[in-house]
């Protein structure tokens, strides 16, 4: 039971990073469909930082400098789709589906070249970090607590307050609902939909690295993030773009998504003599059922997917 809890909270820590960044992205306007390639990215930037970090690096700046990688490697990511949809006002749905196909590609490449420059019989896209992902586990009894945890339950925290508490998320909410009438009172909206989609590059890398890190000490790249990207979109959707209820669909998924692992130290589970791949189908078909019976009832933003022409009114 103590397992089943240790893996629900790390992976409902993923999907509540991933989905509050697509929180704000939509909120601002602009729909954000290349959150798992964001995802793989800030998990190549935290890998790499753990992989070439000297060894006997205190514990502290290995967490500090291994998520401040992630983030800004998911930032720099999700420039992309801030350009290609506010600049050029391209199709926000085809951006992010590129960014997707291109960030595990991009990133499968990298690795393999460089692990290849290191030895050239290594053609893996695997990048190992055993000892640096120990800085970031505590071990309370029989549960193993990860600061992950923490970072995202204060994401959390201050996603809601920024979103409803301060001038800036009230601003940014507007751009998603009426961009034309915040226009009018001043407020830039490129560069609040910028913001958006940059605050979600930042989460959804941070939510990337977290992934990659939970329960496994090296990653095989050309895996990608197995769809976690989207199960976080269908978090989002069924949280209503509501951090509080956000958290609560993560916990949802991220339980189910955690059966996967466990499963076999459960006797009831285990006489069903199902296969382990049932099991981690288990989120993915929940979230399609969810979807089905609220997706009617959901409220977006009334202005997400519609680029802002400022001689529009």
């Amino acid at each position: 039971m103590t397992l089943l809890l240790q893996y629900t909270l790390i992976f409902a820590s993923v999907l509540v990073l991933v989905a509050l960044g697509g929180c704000f992205s939509e909120h601002s306007g602009v729909i954000n469909i290349g959150l798992e390639g964001i995802m793989v990215m800030g998990a190549l930037g935290g890998a790499l930082m753990m992989k070439f970090l000297p060894a006997g690096t205190s514990a502290p700046v290995i967490i500090l400098l291994v998520t401040l990688a992630s983030m800004l490697l998911g930032l720099l990511y999700s420039l992309l789709l801030a350009v290609a949809a506010i600049n050029f006002k391209a199709d926000q749905t085809l951006v992010g589906t590129a960014m997707n196909l291109l960030g595990t590609a991009a990133a499968t490449v990298f690795v393999k070249a460089m692990n290849t420059a290191e030895s050239v019989d290594n053609v893996s896209s695997t990048i190992q970090y055993i000892e640096p992902k120990k800085a970031f586990l505590v071990n309370i009894g029989s549960f193993e607590f990860n600061w992950f945890m923490l970072m995202a339950a204060a994401a959390l925290v201050i996603a809601y307050v920024t979103l409803y508490k301060t001038r800036f998320g009230l601003r940014l909410m507007a751009c998603g609902e009426h961009p034309q009438a915040a226009d009018s009172v001043g407020i830039n909206v490129y560069k609040m939909r910028y913001a958006g989609v940059m605050i979600s590059g930042v989460l959804g890398g941070l939510g990337g690295i977290v992934y990659i890190t939970a329960g496994v000490s090296e990653w095989k790249f050309e895996n990608g993030v197995a769809g976690f990207g989207f199960l976080a979109l269908a978090v989002m959707i069924f949280g209503q773009w509501k951090p509080t209820r956000i958290a609560l669909a993560a916990i949802l998924f991220g339980f189910f998504r955690a059966l996967g692992n466990v499963y076999s130290g459960f006797d009831v589970l285990q006489a069903l003599n199902l296969p382990s791949s049932v099991y981690n189908m288990l989120p993915y078909i929940i979230s399609l059922v969810v979807l089905a019976f609220t997706s009617q009832k959901s409220r977006a933003p009334k202005a997400e997917g519609i680029p802002y022409d400022k001689g529009q009114r």
